[in-house]
């Protein structure tokens, strides 16, 4: 176990851990990017705040159908393929959404059905991607090499939607898509130097039994199970990425160059707290450090939808951020030290449908409240609610409450009673 006082982590001194960074930098910094540009311009072309919460439900829709499969395929083949695989269809939906505006094209259904594909393929690219993770680094490094994603994660989604409203703002959404698709091809190029090959985790045959294993694994662990849908509940009435664009536009008086700061604030704050983290090990209480941070987050929200001064809300956003960025590596850690090999591609796809369902269905809720009550009305509601879920969950999972250590919820052999389909084979 790491000591509080240990000096930095030299993790990267593993060659694929690496290039698996630099891989993943340019594959969020395409996606970052690329988000604002859509954002500004299908409210620019709608006007709509409805509109804005259809761009989340085209992409969560297809993650939900087929997040469950893409986790069983992670676990039978080789994970660096499947990304790069996928990684070229979001490399063509870079190239689609370009031909839309040198189009100029002024049907926003047709990125909708971009935004369908791209959904798709990040549902077989997450489990791949999160469960390659324990083969670039020795197990003793994992909780680092999990702070270590978070910070490459938080300094492409500080940097990109920055990157992305400036290049909006000098050369349109051409440059922006152009741009994305550059990344994407570079990340396929990092992939495939990978020279990690994963193999099938799971000789299991493929079933209805087999594709559903990791909502019963979930389900039978209860910690894991209240961490994910804290975060689930928490976010999908929290988060307020989608109303964004309005903010910037009414609420805050500024352009596309504001608009990537907001997209920005949430990822700074994160950043800096998973450098800590990187460093400086969560430590003990875990659980309870979790249930605050997201109490946190809750308030920050507040903060953000009743003020009206930008520097105001860039400070609530980085605090938000921050808070958020605690959950995830709480989460995430537990997550892949409580799952054994050939079970990780798919508790990885039900940890990824969380999420999917809290961003992006998010969306669609903040959108669908904010086109009723308005963008303040629908924030300050999601907050609150948010704040609610925190006490609830707190009194529902006193499993997650009482973790300590992230290093002490390992994953255990099953119990000789249990059934060999219902629990995950051990290590």
């Amino acid at each position: 176990m790491d000591s509080p006082s240990a000096p930095a982590p030299s993790i990267f001194r593993h060659r694929d851990f690496r290039l698996y960074q630099i891989a993943r930098l340019c594959a969020v910094l395409a996606a970052q990017i690329e988000s604002v540009a859509i954002g500004w311009q299908v409210y620019e072309l709608t006007g709509s705040a409805l509109a804005l919460g259809y761009t989340g439900l085209a992409q969560f829709v297809p993650f939900l159908a087929f997040s469950l499969l893409g986790g069983q395929v992670a676990d039978r083949y080789d994970r660096r393929r499947i990304l790069a695989l996928c990684q070229g269809v979001m490399m063509v939906c870079s190239l689609l959404l370009l031909s839309f505006t040198l189009g100029h094209f002024q049907d926003v259904r047709l990125v909708y059905g971009i935004l369908v594909l791209f959904g798709t393929a990040r549902a077989f690219y997450a489990p791949a991607g999160s469960a390659l993770t324990p083969y670039l680094v020795p197990k003793e490094e994992l909780t680092r090499a999990v702070a270590v994603n978070s910070i490459t994660w938080q300094v492409a989604t500080i940097t990109g939607p920055a990157l992305g409203g400036l290049l909006y703002g000098w050369l349109g959404g051409k440059g922006v898509y152009i741009t994305s698709a550059s990344l994407c091809a570079l990340t396929i190029v990092w992939i495939l130097s990978l020279k990690v090959r994963t193999g099938s985790a799971s000789r299991e045959p493929v079933s209805l039994k087999t594709l559903v294993a990791g909502l019963r694994f979930v389900r039978q662990k209860r910690m894991l199970l209240g961490s994910l849908t804290l975060d689930l509940f928490a976010v999908l009435l929290g988060g307020a990425v989608a109303l964004l664009p309005i903010y910037a536009r009414d609420v805050l008086h500024t352009g596309p160059w504001g608009l990537g700061l907001l997209r920005s604030a949430p990822a700074a704050g994160a950043a800096v707290v998973a450098v800590l983290l990187a460093f400086r090990p969560l430590g003990g209480h875990a659980g309870w450090k979790m249930f605050i941070a997201v109490a946190v987050f809750g308030a920050a929200t507040l903060v953000f939808g009743v003020s009206t001064s930008l520097p105001l809300s860039l400070a609530a956003l980085a605090i938000g951020g921050a808070a958020d960025m605690v959950s995830v590596v709480v989460r995430h850690t537990l997550e892949l030290v409580s799952t054994p090999d050939d079970m990780r591609g798919r508790v990885s796809a039900v940890n990824l449908m969380c999420i999917g369902a809290s961003n992006e269905l998010g969306e669609f809720r903040a959108g669908s409240l904010a086109e009723a009550l308005g963008a303040v009305h629908a924030v300050v509601i999601g907050a609150v609610g948010t704040l609610v879920v925190v006490g609830l969950w707190a009194w529902l999972f006193p499993e997650l409450r009482n973790v300590d250590r992230l290093e002490s919820a390992e994953h255990r052999p099953p119990r000789p009673e249990q059934d060999a389909t219902e629990s995950a084979p051990s290590v």
